[in-house]
C-alpha cells in the first residue's frame, strides 16, 4: 500500500472515529435533555396535585368553620336562661320559690 493510501485510509478513519463520538455526544445530550424535561414536568405535575389537595383541605376547613359556627350559636341558643326558664315553668311545672320555702345556710 502507498503511503498516500495508508494516510488516506487513517484520515478517513478519523472522521469515521470523530463522526461516531459527535453522533454518541448527540445522544448522550438528547437523553440527558429528555431526563432533565421529564424531572420537570413530573415535578410540576406533582406540584398541581399538591395544590388541588390544598384547595380541598382549604374547602374542607371552611365547611367545617362553618359547621362550628353554627353550632355555637346552637349551644349559645340551648344555654340561654329564657330557654331553661320557659322549659323549667312549662314542661317540669317548676316555680319560683315562696319566701317561706328558701332556707339560708350559713
Amino acid at each position: 500500500m502507498p503511503r498516500e493510501e495508508v494516510i488516506g485510509y487513517g484520515i478517513r478513519g478519523n472522521e469515521r472515529m470523530f463522526a461516531r463520538i459527535k453522533y454518541s455526544n448527540l445522544i448522550f445530550v438528547a437523553v440527558i435533555s429528555m431526563v432533565v424535561i421529564l424531572i420537570y414536568v413530573w415535578s410540576h405535575i406533582q406540584m398541581r396535585e399538591l395544590e388541588y389537595r390544598v384547595a380541598e383541605e382549604m374547602n374542607v376547613r371552611e365547611q367545617l368553620l362553618e359547621e362550628q359556627r353554627k353550632l355555637k350559636l346552637e349551644c349559645a341558643t340551648l344555654q340561654s336562661p329564657q330557654r331553661i326558664e320557659a322549659i323549667a315553668r312549662n314542661k317540669l311545672q317548676m316555680s319560683y320559690p315562696e319566701r317561706e320555702q328558701i332556707v339560708l345556710l350559713k
